[in-house]
């Protein structure tokens, strides 16, 4: 029999009687990979061979990881003070342990969020008590953290979860194809094999002698399967923007622009939230230290704003009672919702007096200090979006939300009052996961009241929303945590794979 000499080096070099990975089977007939690849399919077309693929995974240590093998685990370091101090005969106070364990900054809250888990003691009021019979010498995480460093396997999945979580490990899967002879590849080897004397690529040298004319080229095989070279493409939450834009704009909205750092004068005083406001203070935003304030604001605009926080608006309007600083509404903040945009169009800054009906949106990223989870993240991208017109109602937003929604195959929306210090009447978007079946946080929304209307100039109503983007991608993809598909932890291969929803 005559095969192309490729195939006849996979076929010699394979086992009849176990699996062999085509790397090695590629190494050892010198050929590349891609070539043995080829080879291999088509003799597995011919029946003289048999192709399996294998997923392996494999598990490196984090940086955080290697420190911790060096230094000790922040928990066990803190149990092993707390020892010392004699903690499991009486409460020793917390912070004459961290200085004794040498424990600082982050290492503090992992110390602290293991600790108890663990089983090594309590922390109440302040206060920390050792359990004086705690395995700290056979603390599971450590041993597989030495197990992995020394190359050793850990096969306990929960233990290696509990790690990936701690960001103590990184898992990769890789696919392998392994290659086995057949009994008909093994007959065939029996009577001969022998490389046929054919051409595979055209050269310029063929062309140019002419001896292409004469020689046998070798078949390909244009179905077989061949190894898929990764490749960008649009990101899965860019794709989503683009869809939102093009909904929205379908329904008569235009789209607002504007700037990531902002004063807070745009971002909230124009929203009519007061200045002592908890979710004003750096908590729970990001301020700039240089430049630290805003070059101009309009005068007539501060005057307005200033007047409703201090003085409230109409006959029955009171206003805060608290302090108003102009020097605070000129601080710069990165913004934590693109409201400030809507600011910016309603009082005619950006784009000159508005008259009803008038309908924008944005798509744009906001910051917020917020605690990492499956829904939360420091900076995401907002849907926002209001209706300048007369006469509206609580029945006209929702109604506008349903149009929405239904446009991403959403139809099961709850909506529950809420309380804003801008809008009146107030609701929140629930809507249900497709793969846990919880009910998802999608959004607020509401009617501006006259505090923040009046002062911008605007006699109409205006009904206005803040969505989340990526909760939406929840929704319809059924990702259980964003961080799966934004942001550095995020699952290349799972953004490489999903389909787009359209």
């Amino acid at each position: 029999m005559q095969l192309p000499e490729a195939q006849v080096a996979v076929l010699k070099t394979a086992d009849s009687n176990a699996d062999r990975p085509i790397t090695e089977i590629a190494d050892e007939a010198e050929l590349k990979p891609e070539t043995a690849t080829r080879a291999a399919f088509e003799l597995e077309d011919d029946g003289l061979l048999s192709v399996t693929e294998r997923t392996d995974t494999s598990v490196e240590l984090t940086d955080e990881a290697d420190e911790y093998l060096e230094s000790g685990l922040p928990e066990l370091r803190l149990y092993e003070a707390a020892l010392e101090a004699g903690a499991d005969e009486e409460p020793v106070p917390l912070g004459k342990l961290l200085g004794q364990a040498g424990l600082d900054g982050p290492a503090v809250d992992i110390a602290l969020a293991n600790f108890a888990r663990k089983g090594y003691g309590e922390v109440d009021s302040g206060d920390v008590s050792a359990a004086p019979d705690a395995s700290a010498d056979a603390d599971e995480e450590l041993l597989a953290l030495e197990s992995i460093a020394a190359g050793e396997p850990v096969d306990d999945e929960n233990l290696l979860d509990q790690l990936d979580r701690r960001g103590l490990v990184e898992r990769s899967d890789s696919t392998i194809r392994l290659v086995q002879v057949t009994g008909d590849g093994v007959t065939a080897l029996m009577e001969g094999v022998e490389a046929a004397e054919t051409v595979d690529r055209l050269t310029p040298e063929l062309i140019t002698s002419g001896e292409w004319e004469s020689v046998e080229f070798t078949e390909y095989n244009v179905e077989a399967e061949a190894e898929k070279p990764p490749q960008g493409k649009e990101h899965i939450l860019r794709q989503t923007a683009n869809r939102v834009k093009d909904v929205l704009v379908g329904m008569g909205f235009k789209e607002m622009e504007g700037p990531h750092v902002d004063a807070q004068f745009w971002i909230n005083d124009c929203l009519f939230m007061p200045q002592d406001h908890p979710a004003r203070t750096h908590w729970d935003q990001f301020d700039l230290e240089s430049p630290d304030k805003i070059k101009y604001l309009p005068e007539d605009l501060v005057a307005n704003v200033r007047s409703a926080h201090l003085e409230g608006v109409g006959e029955d309007g009171e206003g805060y009672h608290s302090p108003w600083e102009e020097a605070v509404a000129k601080s710069l903040d990165l913004r934590g919702h693109t409201t400030s945009l809507s600011m910016r169009h309603l009082s005619g800054h950006a784009t000159g007096d508005l008259e009803p009906p008038e309908r924008y949106f944005s798509v744009e990223k906001v910051y917020r200090n917020d605690t990492l989870d499956p829904t939360h993240l420091l900076e995401f991208f907002q849907i926002e979006g209001w209706v300048l017109a007369e006469d509206l109602s609580a029945r006209d937003l929702m109604g506008t939300f349903t149009e929405f929604y239904e446009q991403f195959g959403i139809t099961d929306l709850d909506f529950k009052p809420h309380y804003n210090p801008y809008t009146e009447p107030s609701f929140e978007l629930f809507g249900t996961h497709p793969e846990t079946g919880e009910v998802v946080e999608v959004g607020n929304s509401g009617i501006f009241r006259d505090e923040v209307c009046r002062p911008l100039g605007v006699e109409a109503d205006v009904m206005a929303w803040g969505l989340s983007l990526e909760r939406l991608l929840m929704l319809m993809y059924g990702f259980e945590d964003i961080r799966d598909v934004h942001g550095t932890l995020c699952d290349l291969e799972l953004l490489r794979d999903v389909e787009v929803v359209y």
